[in-house]
């Protein structure tokens, strides 16, 4: 597995589409070294940014087995395999796990079935024995129905194959797991606006989506943290805030695929439910960034900065 110990910020990668629908993969090539090249440390492939719950299981494998030929051992790779079927999620993530440059697979709550917190150790814990590669829980009870309390969470650390959790709750769960889970176990949080303080409090570090469009800002800002500027990395987090709450004022990815089309970078369209934005969303979104309200109405260079 490839190290993670300064995968600080992990980019939830967005995926491509060209004209006909499909995976832009020379596109999907350009923006990962792009990420790269503005400080992200790791990648999570296939998953909500990603739009893979639009994906069939062929475009799925063969998205993830290109994605780790294009990444290369450089950083971690973590790939989306989980649903809320639980038998479906063994054999995919068993199948996942054998594909070389997977370090690890992202397993989400199971949705709309609502089970309890024992159904949930159970769903993971049987998905665990059969992959090949560590898990990290994906706990984001504002998409699932459900939430996996804290202490579920640091009980399945427990779990030699349960490596990671990505966090998407209050503050005060990323604490408490940061605290009673083994000291291997990567935390991470899953909402930008806690990129800091998740650090600040022991976390490894983020997976974000306004890294796509801030990457050097929040890679300077953990930089800054890591030096002991704590009031630099405190002043980039607060102007980051406002910028990263924007990127969600419409349903994720529509919003950062629009600020990358406008860069004349590869993003492409949403796929359907997911929709693309349209002119006044594009300008309200715009005016919210710091931008002239035409600013993502046409493909023109977008100058986005943190001031």
């Amino acid at each position: 597995m490839t190290d993670f110990t300064n995968a600080d910020l992990l980019t939830a990668l967005i995926t491509p589409f060209n004209e006909q629908g499909e995976v832009d993969y020379p596109g999907l090539k350009e923006l990962t070294e792009l990420l790269l090249a503005t400080g992200s440390r790791g990648f999570v492939i296939g998953g909500t940014t990603g739009e893979t719950a639009t994906m069939n299981h062929d475009e799925k494998i063969e998205l993830y087995t290109r994605f780790a030929e294009i990444v290369a051992g450089r950083v971690p790779v973590i790939a989306g395999t989980g649903s809320n079927n639980t038998a479906q999620t063994v054999d995919f993530t068993a199948e996942v796990s054998q594909i070389s440059g997977i370090d690890m697979a992202l397993v989400v709550t199971p949705y709309y079935n609502k089970p309890n917190q024992r159904g949930i150790k159970a769903h993971f814990e049987a998905i665990a024995k059969k992959s090949k590669v560590p898990l990290m829980i994906y706990n984001i009870p504002g998409r699932t129905g459900v939430k996996i309390t804290k202490e579920t969470v640091v009980e399945l650390a427990a779990n030699p194959n349960i490596a990671g959790v990505k966090q998407c709750t209050e503050i005060e769960d990323l604490e408490y797991i940061v605290e009673h889970a083994p000291s291997d176990f990567l935390v991470y949080t899953g909402e930008d606006a806690q990129a800091l303080s998740a650090k600040a409090l022991g976390a490894r570090g983020v997976i974000s989506v306004a890294s796509h469009i801030y990457g050097k800002a929040m890679r300077q800002m953990y930089d800054e943290l890591e030096a002991g500027n704590v009031e630099a990395a405190g002043a980039l987090q607060r102007k980051l805030t406002p910028k990263m709450a924007a990127l969600f004022m419409y349903p994720s990815p529509s919003p950062v695929k629009a600020v990358l089309n406008a860069q004349n970078l590869p993003a492409g369209g949403c796929r359907l439910p997911m929709i693309t934005l349209n002119e006044e969303e594009k300008k309200q979104l715009a005016l919210h960034l710091g931008l002239n309200e035409t600013a993502l109405l046409h493909e023109l260079p977008v100058e986005l900065g943190v001031d």
